[in-house]
């Protein structure tokens, strides 16, 4: 229970981010949406290193699907 009369449920629940704590995740979402996009590339122009760095065709395939926010 709220002990603050003042202050309703939805107050009480809602996360309050720092503009540097945003910064932080949306430099990460990025940081994921470049590396994913670099890695579809590899696989299209060199396919051959995807064998290189040690993951299978599956592997890169169901990373470079998932969305940029997931980890």
């Amino acid at each position: 229970m709220n002990d603050n009369p003042t202050v309703g449920p939805a107050e009480v629940s809602r996360r309050h981010y720092s503009l540097v704590t945003l910064r932080s995740i949306f430099t990460t979402w990025d940081e994921r949406k470049h590396f994913r996009w670099e890695l579809e590339q590899m696989s299209k122009d060199n396919p051959h290193l995807i064998d290189d760095i040690g993951l299978t065709r599956w592997q890169v395939e169901t990373e470079i699907a998932k969305p940029f926010w997931q980890v």
